[in-house]
């Protein structure tokens, strides 16, 4: 489901506070999955939908209007709400949203709520680091995709995107890598959406060779080297698209894949966890127990992936 916010929604919300901005792109992430969580208004084709200002430090509750087409969504309007106003329906999932979509409390809607909080909350502590200490890493950080383009990538790929990647990428659409190293632990970089959609055609060009292969295997010899629901994410750096991390759509776990076909690699940590995990790093670089994030230049470089030769520019991190 495509959705659009209006330019003057966007403005309204950089008025609003620092984090309506973010409020506003989780909750179009939520909509894209969820478009008749709102609540009929007093206008005629307009369903509202309530953000509640727990979710983010700098965000009052909010009011969003918006129309439901059959193929989009359009978001309308924006307003702050009285601190009295009890809200109807909101961004957690609260009880009276969830009976519009037929979800119970603590149900779905609500385990989507905390998901997108999470992963916000993570990447902004990340991006925060980096505005103030890293500012080469920083401006490297693509801004984020829109629902369309997200849309697209689903359609290529052919599976839908979970919400805590949908999320991720609304708020960041990859890293182009500050002076070469991505900002994420080992110098990793998020894909961008163009390298995703390529990466994932490889993989499965691939798995289909296997397939045709082992049509004439053993059961037990045969070799499975991508799933279809596999989502690559995470690549070695923003110019090496050799192996990386990908996310099981269905596991909701983390993988390695590489570009040499070897079999699956170890389940990691779920894509929130690994993200406040290199929030943590970056907050608390003395409490790093394996790899060290560092500065040279004003870009993040992460100690176990650099040139030994440039090991002498490489400055601690202070966080």
């Amino acid at each position: 489901m495509k959705v659009e916010i209006q330019p003057d929604v966007r403005d309204t919300a950089a008025r609003l506070g620092t984090d309506v901005s973010y409020a506003l792109k989780a909750l179009a992430g939520q909509l894209a999955g969820d478009p008749d969580m709102g609540r009929p208004s007093g206008l005629p084709g307009i369903l509202t939908v309530m953000i509640d200002d727990d979710m983010f430090d700098d965000c009052p509750d909010l009011s969003v209007g918006y129309i439901r087409e059959p193929d989009r969504i359009e978001i309308r309007f924006l307003k702050a709400l009285p601190a009295a106003v009890e809200p109807s329906g909101n961004i957690h999932g609260q009880e009276q949203a969830q009976g519009q979509s037929g979800d119970r409390p603590g149900g779905p809607a609500a385990a989507t709520a905390v998901t997108v909080r999470e992963v916000t909350d993570a990447w902004r502590r990340i991006t925060g680091r980096l505005e103030h200490h890293a500012p080469v890493s920083y401006a490297a950080l693509r801004p984020g995709a829109g629902p369309a383009s997200i849309a697209a990538l689903e359609d290529a790929l052919g599976i839908p995107v979970p919400v805590e990647l949908h999320v991720l990428w609304l708020l960041t659409a990859g890293d182009e890598g500050g002076n070469g190293w991505g900002c994420l632990p080992g110098n990793k970089a998020l894909m961008t959406l163009e390298a995703v959609a390529a990466a994932y055609r490889l993989k499965m060009d691939a798995q289909a060779h296997e397939d045709t292969l082992n049509a004439g295997r053993p059961e037990e010899e045969q070799i499975t080297v991508w799933k279809a629901t596999w989502i690559p994410v995470v690549s070695l750096g923003p110019a090496d698209s050799t192996s990386g991390l990908y996310l099981d759509v269905e596991s909701g776990h983390l993988g390695r894949w590489s570009r040499y076909n070897e079999g699956p690699g170890e389940v990691l940590d779920t894509l929130v966890t690994y993200l406040e995990e290199a929030a943590d790093l970056l907050e608390a670089p003395d409490l790093a127990t394996g790899d060290r994030p560092g500065l040279i230049d004003g870009a993040l470089v992460w100690l176990s992936s650099i040139d030994p030769a440039q090991e002498d520019r490489w400055r601690p991190w202070t966080g």
